[in-house]
């Protein structure tokens, strides 16, 4: 069984060496709609996979951090970088170019680390993130599968978020606390979702 979510964001971009020259040689910006679509072996005390209201919270954050916002290519020149970190608050810097493909890989990657991170108090069994698809026009959008990350080698820390972005979070050291939880620093999970109290008088 699968359940789906649906996000929106307005960002910024340039998707360098596609074919087009407008979308490689200029920055430009796209109303994105995100669907992400999670799985689990069993439902929880609820009867769900996952409740809805639970994607507000580390999810929603870690989606939102790219409205309005500029996604750029760790490999654009240290002067075009500097330009944008002087001139924009909220950037993140990313491993791969900011392609939806990119974008796709980019969510599910991290709210797969996430989900990892996460102790389930509500009789959750093993939820998972089965895809991210990420609509960056009305008539085109890119899903991205948990296999397809065997495309791309890279880390949670490679992904760099402004001081911007982490300080609109819910917890601005929540990027910061999955990095720590993934490397190995912290053996308990940083998120926890709450438990529920039971009657059945």
């Amino acid at each position: 069984m699968i359940i789906r979510k649906k996000f929106k964001f307005e960002g910024a971009h340039i998707v360098r060496d596609c074919s087009s020259d407008r979308c490689k040689k200029s920055l430009h910006g796209h109303s994105y709609v995100v669907e992400v679509f999670l799985t689990s072996n069993r439902l929880d005390f609820g009867h769900m996979i996952y409740d809805f209201g639970l994607t507000k919270g580390t999810i929603k954050d870690i989606i939102d951090s790219f409205d309005h916002a500029y996604a750029m290519w760790d490999k654009e020149s240290e002067e075009f970088k500097s330009f944008i970190k002087n001139n924009s608050d909220r950037y993140i810097e990313m491993p791969i170019s900011p392609s939806a493909e990119c974008f796709s890989l980019t969510l599910l990657f991290i709210i797969n680390k996430v989900l990892q991170a996460t102790e389930f108090k509500n009789g959750e069994g093993e939820v998972s993130v089965n895809s991210v698809r990420v609509h960056e026009t009305e008539t085109g959008y890119a899903e991205a599968f948990l296999e397809d990350l065997e495309w791309f080698k890279f880390d949670l820390a490679d992904i760099t978020f402004s001081q911007a972005i982490k300080n609109e979070w819910k917890d601005a050291e929540m990027y910061d606390k999955l990095l720590t939880y993934h490397n190995g620093e912290q053996k308990t999970k940083p998120f926890v979702n709450p438990a529920v109290e039971r009657n059945f008088d």
